[in-house]
């Protein structure tokens, strides 16, 4: 249940009637909310192992998301950070992608996740790289229309796929979050410990000056950071979601150090009254105001520590009602009313273009609920990266 499940939840609410379709699931891992929602699974799913290794299988995904059957759909919404627009749907239904970032492992980070593979595995990213490339940016041709999550993936939407996007910004579950009064005496890093996250930067940093850091989560970065870290550093792992949230209300100040596609952690922080400290690019400079937040230009320790210099100088005037009312922009109701009237106008322009000629009819795209198949789909594919690749 990370940032692109979150937006899977929010779309079912706003289609309470829509089948779901993924390539790999694993239910004891989604909420109950989405369990209880009817879900079809690719044949990837009768792989042996396929729930825990699924990344493994990234050969085998563009024919698994072609072998989904949507032709009983009108309107199709792809949700993902990996290949899931590559669907096939109906002529005239409507496909529209919301995209949280095209797939970084082929593409601008392509490098990053080369080198932290074995040989063995980066033989085998480098043979299907360049077809994957090849079919991504043919199945962007499939969609209707694109969704970003943020003007910088919009950016990106624009240089592969030679796409426009319009922004939509995910839902941050502001009621699940509160301020809270207490002593706030460290620092916090929380998410996927993956190499482009760089947490190593903030373990360095307050390693250095002897300030206290409490990184929470898990992943393959772990072990290497353990070992560059002081005694002033506490690796929690991952933790369940009531930890996690105390932890954001009590922390001085969140530490955002990678560069993110939009990165909810940093609004989850704010809506607990807490500031964040950001590397200055992709999301951050959309959800991290400079009058809101502290940036630091550079990838390294030393621009870092300027910037916590910069917060602890003025840590007592900040206004943490403030915060929380920045945050509150991103409500899960603010992005329902703005996917709803796009996804509308989506529909209405492919009416208005695809007018039927003498004697056919045009299908309902509102369609009673009871009916036997649902008039929505959603494909989905969970975050390669989550597990570092």
């Amino acid at each position: 249940m990370r940032g692109g499940e979150k937006v899977l939840e929010e779309l079912c609410r706003l289609y309470p009637t829509a089948d779901i379709f993924t390539l790999v699931l694993d239910r004891d891992a989604i909420s109950p909310f989405l369990a209880s929602r009817t879900i079809h699974t690719s044949f990837l799913q009768r792989i042996p192992g396929a729930r825990k290794h699924y990344q493994k299988l990234l050969p085998l995904m563009p024919f698994a998301l072609e072998h989904l059957d949507l032709s009983a759909y009108d309107l199709v919404i792809s949700s993902e950070s990996g290949p899931a627009k590559g669907v096939i749907t109906r002529p005239d239904a409507v496909h529209v992608c919301y995209c949280h970032s095209p797939m970084r492992y082929v593409w601008d980070h392509y490098h990053v996740y080369r080198r932290d593979l074995p040989w063995s595995a980066q033989l085998l990213l480098m043979l299907f790289a360049p077809p994957l490339r090849a079919w991504d940016c043919s199945t962007s041709a499939r969609v209707d229309a694109f969704v970003a999550n943020s003007h910088h993936v919009a950016r990106r939407i624009k240089r592969y796929y030679n796409r426009e996007a319009d922004v939509i910004h995910p839902p941050v579950a502001i009621d699940d979050f509160a301020i809270e009064d207490g002593s706030k005496d460290f620092y916090l890093c929380a998410g996927q410990l993956v190499t482009y996250k760089r947490i190593d930067i903030a373990v360095r940093a307050f390693t250095k000056t002897n300030r206290r850091l409490v990184v929470i989560g898990e992943g393959a970065q772990l072990e290497k950071l353990k070992q560059i870290a002081g005694p002033t550093i506490t690796f929690l792992g991952h933790q369940p979601f009531p930890v996690l949230r105390e932890h954001m209300a009590r922390c001085r100040a969140l530490v955002f150090p990678g560069e993110e596609d939009f990165g909810i952690v940093p609004l989850e922080v704010m809506a607990s009254g807490r500031p964040v400290i950001a590397f200055d690019a992709g999301g951050a400079r959309e959800t991290v105001p400079p009058n809101r937040g502290f940036r630091f230009a550079e990838q390294t320790v030393e621009s870092l520590l300027d910037a916590v210099e910069r917060f602890e100088a003025v840590e007592n005037e900040i206004d943490s009602v403030a915060l929380r009312q920045h945050a509150s922009g991103f409500a899960p109701d603010v992005f329902r009313e703005r996917m709803r009237n796009f996804v509308e106008a989506r529909i209405a322009a492919s009416l208005a273009t695809g007018a039927p000629a003498a004697g056919e009819t045009v299908r309902s795209w509102n369609r009673p609920a009871n009916e036997d198949h649902p008039p929505v789909a959603f494909a989905r594919l969970g975050d390669m990266e989550s597990k570092g690749f």
